[in-house]
């Protein structure tokens, strides 16, 4: 038997497309009693198809970060147990069930979902695994552990293990920070495979400059994290 409040967090930053879908998905699961939409200051419609959906919803006038959004929600929500969705997963969001039951039911403090090899929702090729090589090495080097989804943005925690993580940075080193902290301080994980889609950036100018910053953003969390040992 499982006890308290799951909570579902779905930060957004202009998924006017997608965003609908992705919470149609998290409806099907009864497991689920709450969920809210972070909007994290979304320049496109995402505002406005927001408004059509049956969800409690947070707006930011100006994009933060991702991180940032997610502080935002642990600190004003209630909860339990809680989870972290990216708005850009569509009816597949649904697959996040399995990564609530271990923790519910006690089997481990916090789940990581692991993506299949193949989950793009376009033709291109991605990127490089320069970003994902640098978190996993970054884990690694921290907490001693081989993890294949530190990156990975779909997740949920037991309470108690929100409230030990100190440090949360407000951009893409939020997933870094949190799986570091939450090993070190002893809690228990596992990695669920689904079968969930996303996007992933393009082998574009754009698509490198995204990917340039979330390396970026990666490398100071860690630099800051040695500070803060």
């Amino acid at each position: 038997m499982r006890y308290g409040k799951v909570l579902i967090v779905v930060p957004v930053y202009n998924e006017e497309d997608l965003i609908t879908q992705t919470i149609d998905g998290l409806k099907k699961i009864d497991l689920i009693d709450e969920i809210v939409i972070i909007n994290d200051g979304s320049t496109d419609n995402t505002a406005r198809v927001l408004d059509e959906l049956d969800v409690n919803v947070i707006s930011l006038e100006e994009n933060h970060g991702k991180g940032y959004a997610m502080k935002k929600a642990i600190e004003v929500m209630d909860y339990d147990y809680i989870g972290f969705v990216d708005g850009d997963l569509g009816l597949t969001s649904s697959e996040i069930e399995k990564l609530i039951y271990p923790v519910v039911y006690n089997n481990v403090d916090f789940t990581i979902a692991k993506f299949p090899e193949r989950s793009i929702k376009t033709n291109s090729k991605g990127g490089f695994g320069l970003v994902k090589g640098l978190a996993k090495m970054g884990v690694y080097l921290y907490t001693n552990k081989k993890m294949d989804t530190s990156l990975s943005g779909q997740r949920i925690y037991k309470k108690e293990v929100i409230d030990a993580i100190e440090y949360i940075p407000i951009h893409y080193g939020i997933e870094v920070a949190m799986t570091i902290q939450a090993l070190k301080n002893g809690f228990t994980f596992e990695e669920i495979p689904v079968n969930m889609t996303h996007r992933y950036s393009e082998r574009s100018l754009e698509g490198f400059r995204h990917r340039g910053n979330q390396f970026l953003d990666i490398l100071k969390t860690l630099i800051v994290m040695l500070f803060r040992r």
